[in-house]
């Protein structure tokens, strides 16, 4: 593969989760810490990857999802996204070893998936 390759990372997490459960159990003082020191090192992240960031992408909102039946508000996993640029999805995996997202937020994973071409016709 060339370097050329995008992969999505997806993040998630749960609302209902034991991890979101101990985050909102800490102390205001406490969890306001944390939410500055998970940012330092969010932006740490992005700056030490920003040559390979192809869209910084960001936090996800409610969901609705539009099906043959109509419009529906749905509730899931996701709650951000960013692409980045690798030479194989592992290369594109190993970059979010350890990210924030998890290591100091709530955040309980971080799936990386090739950004495949579109079918010519």
């Amino acid at each position: 593969m060339s370097t050329e390759n995008k992969f999505l990372a997806i993040y998630l997490g749960s609302m209902t989760g034991s991890k979101m459960a101990a985050w909102r159990a800490l102390p205001e003082a406490e969890r306001k810490a944390k939410e500055q020191e998970g940012m330092a090192a969010w932006h740490g992240w992005v700056e030490k990857h920003k040559a390979v960031i192809v869209e910084m992408g960001g936090p996800l909102g409610k969901t609705r999802r539009i099906d043959g039946s109509g419009i529906t508000e749905v509730s899931n996993a996701l709650t951000g996204f960013t692409v980045v640029r690798a030479g194989s999805q592992e290369e594109a995996a190993k970059l979010f070893e350890n990210h924030p997202h998890f290591a100091i937020f709530p955040g309980e994973a971080i799936e990386v998936m090739p950004v495949l071409p579109i079918p010519q016709m």
